[in-house]
């Protein structure tokens, strides 16, 4: 299979930058050039999935869709930096890993296919629950910034309360991604135990029950 060489954010790199100082050095002239390549790139890379067949090919495919989406969306950081273009690279991540490790999830069945499946997703979840936790936890704070008032390098009481409610922000965002990485993990066990049958099942439940507390 040929990977997916990442020529186009190459050239992003070589064009563009020292860190934080990318948007100031990257033309538009230079986006547009990149961004052809991450076509083109993408282009070469599916049409190297033709000699396989199969599962693979799809495998090939979903690898070569999902680094073209990543690279899109690590450009497009790269030329606007931002927390949400930050937070879009993430989940272009995660997307490309749920759909590559979905495709090879095909290679198997029966009940091994159905776990691969929930396992994948659950991997997906938790990608995307700690990409939101720190976009969350940036904007808590950065608001929280705007809010403080510091003299003389004394804070006052307004600057407190702004960062108190910061850090009750992010402690509300990992606590919201900790219940839905569990819920994820839970199908995943809950599905393992469709692989049994009769009381080792119903044990089997009960014990993932138990573990992720649930009633």
């Amino acid at each position: 299979m040929n990977k997916f060489k990442y020529n186009a954010i190459a050239i992003a790199i070589g064009l563009a930058f020292s860190a934080g100082a990318i948007a100031q050095t990257m033309s538009k002239e230079q986006y547009k050039s990149a961004k052809s390549s991450v076509a083109a790139e993408y282009k070469s890379s599916k049409a190297a999935c033709a000699s396989l067949a199969g599962n693979a090919k799809d495998v090939c495919k979903a690898e070569a869709s999902g680094r073209e989406k990543v690279a899109k969306a690590e450009l497009e950081e790269q030329f606007n930096p931002s927390v949400n273009a930050s937070f879009k690279v993430s989940i272009a991540r995660a997307d490309a890993d749920y759909s590559v490790a979905r495709e090879k999830c095909d290679d198997v069945a029966g009940n091994v296919k159905d776990v691969c499946i929930k396992q994948a997703k659950a991997a997906a979840v938790a990608a995307k629950a700690d990409a939101e936790v720190q976009k969350k936890t940036t904007d808590a704070h950065e608001r929280a910034d705007e809010k403080s008032d510091v003299f003389q390098g004394v804070a006052d009481v307004k600057t407190f309360a702004a960062q108190k409610e910061a850090n009750e922000e992010s402690a509300e965002a990992r606590k919201d991604a900790a219940s839905d990485k569990r819920d994820a993990d839970y199908a995943v066990a809950k599905e393992k135990c469709d692989g049994f049958s009769g009381i080792a099942k119903s044990n089997c439940m009960n014990a993932a029950k138990t573990r992720f507390g649930k009633s």
